[in-house]
């Protein structure tokens, strides 16, 4: 059996995150684009050798010959395509974050789940053997009892014009980023936390471009997340999780194929562990064919989006922020 995927728009992302995984994936095939303007569409399949170009997402969540959608738009419209491929009978690979808000996650989750279609996340650390073997180091109590976990990711993007600085396209460095941060710490602190408090530092004012946010675990430990798309800092993609018997920190727990580092501290007992340079949209390509292929499960599920957009919310209002709006 093969898997046939359009995409809808041509993001900037969707070579790395699905042209280039398909095309060493024998299961997976992209068979169509769509974009705004079909010119733009046609451009993008001949640049990436795909068959079938639209010039309206519409005509090609109609296309019979597609199973499957890769629904990299702007954050604001994530939630209307993915209940508008959902509709269509095709199974969703949504960029993250899953939705603008936590009421849109809970709605399209509920949607889901009157379907047969798997409905996934983009997470694709999540995917990767590093962030497998982290969640089981931390599982497997030998840090002990957790007492703290702090994530981290900052990258600069002064280019104040781009779409993820626009509010009305669901934008602020929380959803891009710090949905990432939020993730890792629910994933690497073993439950969803709530939010203590939250700092923004404002592109305009109802946008960020950086946060800090403090949590507690409903176990008793604390965390703190940190996201930026410009401040003072510039690239910083790291994990640390702190047990009463010793501690693992990572270093770019996201795309570990780039470079990474995991350190395990055991009292005097130091260790590193390697794992594959393989990409993680590969994995994560690997398991969306899996779910719709041979019924998988997956680790980022519609419900697992609502726990995360639920934390990225309530960070915004302890930071006196409003929570995004669907486009």
């Amino acid at each position: 059996m093969s898997l046939r995927i359009g995409i809808l728009g041509a993001a900037r992302i969707a070579p790395t995150a699905m042209v280039k995984p398909a095309a060493s994936n024998s299961s997976v095939s992209v068979t169509a684009v769509a974009a705004r303007s079909l010119e733009r569409a046609q451009a993008f399949a001949t640049k990436h050798g795909i068959g079938a170009a639209y010039g309206s997402y519409e005509e090609l969540l109609a296309d019979p010959e597609i199973d499957a959608v890769y629904n990299p738009l702007p954050n604001g419209l994530h939630g209307r395509w993915t209940r508008a491929a959902l509709a269509a009978g095709k199974h969703v690979l949504c960029e993250k974050p899953f939705t603008a808000n936590a009421a849109e996650a809970r709605e399209i989750a509920s949607l889901a789940e009157t379907t047969d279609r798997v409905v996934m996340e983009a997470f694709h650390y999540r995917y990767h053997p590093l962030a497998l073997r982290v969640e089981e180091i931390v599982a497997s109590g030998e840090l002990g009892e957790l007492q703290r976990v702090e994530t981290a990711l900052c990258f600069p993007l002064p280019k104040f014009s781009d779409i993820r600085y626009d509010y009305d396209l669901a934008g602020g460095a929380t959803m891009d980023a710090g949905c990432y941060a939020v993730h890792m710490a629910r994933v690497f602190g073993g439950e969803t936390p709530s939010v203590v408090s939250a700092s923004a530092k404002l592109q305009s004012p109802r946008v960020d471009r950086a946060m800090t946010a403090e949590l507690r675990f409903p176990s008793g430990h604390t965390g703190r997340i940190q996201c930026s798309m410009w401040s003072s800092s510039l690239l910083k993609i790291s994990a640390k999780v702190t047990g009463s018997r010793g501690s693992l920190s990572v270093l770019n727990p996201l795309a570990p194929q780039a470079y990474h580092r995991v350190s395990v501290r055991i009292g005097e007992s130091h260790r590193t562990e390697k794992f594959p340079r393989r990409a993680s949209y590969e994995y994560q390509l690997d398991a969306f064919a899996a779910a719709v292929l041979r019924g998988e499960p997956v680790k980022t599920s519609a419900a697992d989006a609502v726990e995360t957009m639920t934390v990225i919310d309530e960070i915004y209002r302890a930071a006196g922020l409003p929570p995004r709006e669907p486009s």
